[in-house]
């Protein structure tokens, strides 16, 4: 009798330890990553490079190629076992790692993988990022709705990389100053003679400064939040057109999209140059129109009307303009 009763206090006592030991080994340790850019030795970037790790089991093994920049990221990697990574290109010879331990949630970006050319040379397209840029962003000028309208600020390319400095002011004054924008504040200002408002005179001295604001409101709005700060903050001014998937998500995507933007790092940031831009071109408004207009009411009202415009604008080209607008099927 007494053997039983010990017989079961031991079980009773390694059962819950038992229990808990499979409780953390089902938990594991977090998974890990490794990125990294690939380019030749000249620092020309790679595309669709075929990056290779190798697990501890071969048939564990796992490939994916690089982007148009030349990135890649390797995602839920077991920490805490060597990993070797291969990279290869044709007309270049391949490129191996050391092997790499990870900790628990590490996120390891590999430097310097650079690779050289093969004894066997072959014709390999290589460009710099810049050279890209340039070459998106003048398919993007030729995009104009209903052939006329500019409709530099969409990117319907799905492998669109960042914008330098120098694009971002080009593209903001050659929209600034694009005769059909022009044209728009011209028939905009006829309207608010119509309606009496700002309060200028009427007659022709009035159309013309109405006319004056109009510009002055547009131009230093898309200079201020399409180059100035989008430039200082490394923020990406474009719209970037979803197309796929359903009806909802693209209309959260257009909605936020004037609050959340593309950072030129690839990531979603707060959009700061946007909302700034329509706070600062809002605030320089008061000091050219009448007296009787300026003050905080002038700054805020604007800032929502401009606000709720980019998010009807955003909207219409998610689900309406693309098929009305020139050159849009390029990266499609």
């Amino acid at each position: 009798m007494r053997f039983r009763q010990v017989f079961l206090t031991a079980i009773l006592a390694v059962a819950p330890i038992t229990a808990l030991g499979q409780h953390f080994s089902a938990t594991g340790p977090p998974p890990a990553s490794i990125s990294g850019n690939v380019t030749d030795v000249d620092g020309l970037i790679i595309p669709q490079a075929i990056v290779r790790v190798s697990e501890p089991a071969p048939n564990e093994s796992r490939t994916i190629t690089t982007n148009e920049t030349g990135f890649f990221e390797l995602k839920n990697l077991d920490p805490e076992t060597p990993h070797k990574i291969v990279v290869s290109a044709k007309g270049f010879s391949d490129w191996t790692s050391p092997p790499v331990t990870l900790k628990p949630g590490q996120r390891l970006e590999l430097a310097d993988i650079k690779l050289k050319v093969a004894v066997v040379e072959t014709t390999v397209a290589a460009v710099t990022i810049e050279q890209l840029a340039i070459e998106q962003a003048k398919e993007e000028e030729k995009q104009r709705v209903f052939g006329i309208i500019p409709n530099f600020y969409v990117s319907y390319d799905k492998n669109t990389v960042p914008l330098t400095k120098k694009l971002k002011y080009e593209i903001a004054f050659k929209a600034g100053t694009d005769i059909a924008s022009i044209a728009g504040d011209l028939f905009y200002a006829g309207l608010e003679q119509a309606a009496d408002t700002p309060d200028y005179q009427q007659g022709a001295k009035g159309y013309g400064q109405r006319f004056g604001a109009a510009y002055a409101d547009s131009f230093s709005n898309i200079m201020i939040g399409g180059a100035v700060l989008p430039s200082l903050l490394h923020q990406d001014p474009r719209y970037f057109y979803q197309g796929t998937g359903t009806g909802k998500s693209r209309a959260l995507h257009a909605i936020s999209s004037p609050f959340i933007c593309r950072g030129d790092n690839g990531r979603h940031q707060v959009n700061f140059s946007s909302m700034g831009g329509d706070l600062i071109a809002s605030s320089l408004a008061n000091l050219y129109y009448p007296d009787s207009n300026r003050g905080p009411g002038l700054v805020f009202s604007t800032f929502a009307i401009n606000s709720g415009a980019r998010v009807a604008n955003a909207l219409v080209q998610e689900f309406i303009l693309r098929k009305h607008t020139s050159n849009s099927n390029k990266g499609n």
